[in-house]
């Protein structure tokens, strides 16, 4: 009788553990009203070079990669040696180069992955500026550009170390360093 019983229980747990497990996969089966978008490219451009004038005509900022990848799914584009210049009025352009790049499918976030390169040119009354760093978040809307990794900048025989960076590249230019700054600022005599 403790054998009979024994096997109607483990009879009843098999037949809930096969139901268990059949319920199981039809609710895994894939829902015709739910898909999935797949990360992937829908055109690539090379040798880009792309202007955005001002509303007074004049160039405003300029964007130059070697290759440009689309993916349709969040419309964001992936940028391949990207070469940003954002001009400034009558002084000289700020010229920023990375190895890699992402810009949102808005256009309003930049991130130049890699080793960044940030340059400006000497001009009447303009000192020239070289900043080198590390994955740069960059609002091109805005002119402002900011970093967490370690930054060095140079201007003449000037120059600052800093652990993070926020810049705004409009007139009044602004420089806000984050933590751990050094610095050498020689006087001319």
């Amino acid at each position: 009788m403790i054998d009979q019983k024994n096997l109607m229980i483990g009879g009843i747990l098999l037949l809930l553990v096969a139901g268990t497990f059949w319920l199981s996969r039809q609710n895994t089966a894939e829902d015709p009203g739910y898909t999935t978008r797949e990360h992937r490219a829908d055109y690539y451009l090379e040798g880009v070079d792309s202007t955005l004038m001002d509303l007074s005509g004049k160039p405003g900022k300029r964007l130059v990669a070697e290759r440009m990848t689309h993916f349709m799914d969040d419309d964001s584009t992936e940028l391949k040696l990207p070469r940003l210049t954002l001009y400034d009025l009558d002084r000289p352009p700020w010229r920023v180069n990375s190895e890699t790049g992402w810009l949102s499918g808005d256009g309003e976030v930049l991130l130049l992955q890699g080793a960044v390169k940030i340059d400006r040119s000497a001009a009447l009354g303009v000192r020239p500026m070289r900043i080198r760093t590390r994955d740069l978040r960059v609002q091109p809307g805005d002119n402002y550009v900011e970093t967490d990794a370690e930054v060095n900048v140079r201007s003449n025989k000037d120059h600052i170390d800093a652990k993070g960076m926020q810049i705004w590249l409009q007139q009044p230019i602004r420089i806000k360093l984050l933590a751990n700054v050094r610095g050498r600022y020689e006087v001319n005599p």
